[in-house]
């Protein structure tokens, strides 16, 4: 054998075990690999292994046990280097120090001049030889539920071997258990044996201890694990809460543990089912039949029992089930909506191209953010259709025109009655055309007052015309330079009676000039005659 190291080799290791070598130093010494070493000693050891009348098959705790004793007594039998300071390093172990602060005390006070490692694997060695007892905790009637996944029975259906999934509720108290098989473990499936299990027992417990499944949990954190919001929502309708448990430790709920496996080698070991139906009714019978009549092992009285006196202290269970629905994860798309089963569905422009939880029936359709609030709803669309919401458009994305005529009409009627007249005429005139006409109109008001509009709409509205265009020339024509008040008194302006006095000699002038003018004319003429 080519693993079998020589008897010369094998003498060496003992030889050097009895002086106190530890294995690793065995192993440097020799350049063997170290297993192989631990393989020699424990072979080595088990000749001298001392067994006690009241504890059969189980080595002395004494680490001298493992040598004859005539070597102990010359001081052969220590392993370690700690051994010579076992009684202090047990106290110290007592006050809960730490590996690293006993080996401090070791060198500073005891004069220890081995290395660390030496007084972590002796400190492990202690510990393993005392381990401190697991601690029961029993729960108060109705107070607690524990569920649980194995693998079921499989299904033989046209040749074809399909397998299952056993799902297992016991109560914490009374130990009464409910199982069903399933084909998967999803969401749905999850709520939907849970349920079961409820409506089963005839009540609802006041938490649910669970594993961290995916199904239930979608980050598991022993301080704050996130759950799946739709089972979220199932543990508000029922009032009851899920607890997770810490991952990698089945010990939490240790009283569904042993209930699975209890099911399996039972009920389903060895037995193949033709449909999931027959096995769920299988197992509905066993539970009533088996389960429920048996003595259980820790409680030491009949499960069906303990549970009528459990029964009455759980919670009612609502008038109706929790409603049926789907969801999943959805990415916004670049124009703002989610796609459900074909389907299109706005939601608001801040959450573009971020995901979003959607859920929805036969019926709506429910969005929800990362904080499992809800941020719009819409009622379902068959595939290939539109579902938007006005506010759900941003403002520098939305059209006046979209708002529609009515919207457009009322604005207008702000602008005044003439306006509001013409308008509806043009629509009656123009038709679907003029939605566009009526936005322009609309437009106008933003550098045109009230009043100038009315007048333009007024005058185009007798005209009976009907374009944009002629009610900006009405509007041309009508505008008109108004009259202007100007100042009595002004240090630079005179008096209006003295510009009256001047007006006045001009025109006494003119008639004294007009005067002496017919004169001089008279005497030319009968200068003529003459």
């Amino acid at each position: 054998m080519s693993n079998e190291l020589k008897v010369s080799m094998k003498d060496v290791i003992k030889s050097l075990s009895e002086k106190g070598c530890s294995n690793r130093e065995i192993a440097r010494l020799l350049d063997i690999h170290r297993n192989s070493v631990n393989k020699y000693v424990r072979l080595e050891n088990s000749k001298y292994a001392t067994v006690s009348p009241g504890n059969s098959g189980v080595e002395a705790s004494s680490k001298c046990a493992k040598v004859p004793a005539g070597n102990c007594a010359a001081g052969k039998c220590v392993r370690s280097r700690c051994e010579p300071f076992r009684a202090a390093v047990e106290d110290m172990l007592k006050l809960g120090l730490s590996a690293q602060r006993i080996y401090q005390y070791l060198v500073c006070g005891h004069g220890y001049s081995g290395g660390y490692d030496s007084v972590k694997r002796f400190v492990r060695g202690i510990e393993s030889r005392f381990p401190l007892p697991f601690r029961r905790m029993e729960c108060l009637p109705g107070e607690e539920m524990q569920v649980d996944f194995g693998s079921g029975a499989p299904l033989l259906d046209a040749g074809v071997r399909r397998r299952t999934h056993l799902f297992r509720s016991v109560m914490s108290c009374s130990r009464k258990g409910y199982s069903e098989s399933v084909m998967r473990q999803t969401a749905e499936d999850f709520i939907r044996v849970l349920e079961n299990s409820f409506r089963h027992f005839g009540g609802v417990p006041c938490r649910v201890v669970i594993d961290n499944l995916k199904a239930g949990v979608s980050n598991a954190d022993w301080f704050d694990p996130e759950l799946n919001p739709k089972l979220a929502d199932f543990c508000r309708h029922y009032g009851t809460f899920i607890v997770p448990t810490r991952p990698g430790i089945p010990r939490h709920k240790g009283k569904i543990e042993r209930g699975v496996g209890y099911v399996k080698s039972n009920a389903l070991k060895g037995r193949v089912f033709a449909s999931l139906a027959e096995q769920n009714k299988y197992l509905s019978e066993w539970e009533r039949d088996v389960a429920d009549k048996r003595i259980h092992g820790t409680t030491r009285e009949q499960v069906c029992s303990a549970f009528e006196r459990e029964k009455p202290f759980l919670k009612e269970l609502p008038p109706d089930l929790f409603p049926c629905f789907e969801e999943g994860r959805r990415t916004v798309h670049r124009d703002g909506y989610v796609e459900v089963r074909g389907a299109y569905y706005s939601v608001p422009p801040e959450y573009t191209g971020s995901e979003v939880w959607v859920r929805w029936d036969s019926r709506m359709v429910k969005v929800f953010n990362k904080k499992n609030l809800q941020i719009t709803i819409h009622v379902r669309k068959s595939p290939g259709k539109f579902s938007t919401k006005g506010e759900h458009i941003h403002e520098k994305k939305k059209s006046r025109i979209e708002e529609g005529q009515e919207w457009l009409l009322k604005r207008i009627a702000v602008i005044g009655t003439c306006s509001e007249a013409w308008a509806k005429a043009m629509l009656a005139n123009r038709g679907e055309i003029g939605l566009r006409v009526l936005l322009g109109l609309h437009s106008m008001a933003r550098k045109n007052t009230a009043s100038e509009i009315e007048s333009g709409c007024r005058r185009a509205l007798d005209a009976g015309e009907f374009r944009l265009r002629d009610v900006r020339k009405f509007m041309v024509q009508d505008c008109e330079q108004g009259s202007f008040e100007f100042l009595d008194e002004h240090p630079l302006i005179r008096k209006m009676d003295f510009y009256g006095e001047i007006v006045k000699q001009q025109e006494e002038k003119n008639e004294r000039n007009t005067a002496d003018g017919n004169e001089e004319t008279q005497a030319v003429r009968d200068g003529t005659d003459n």
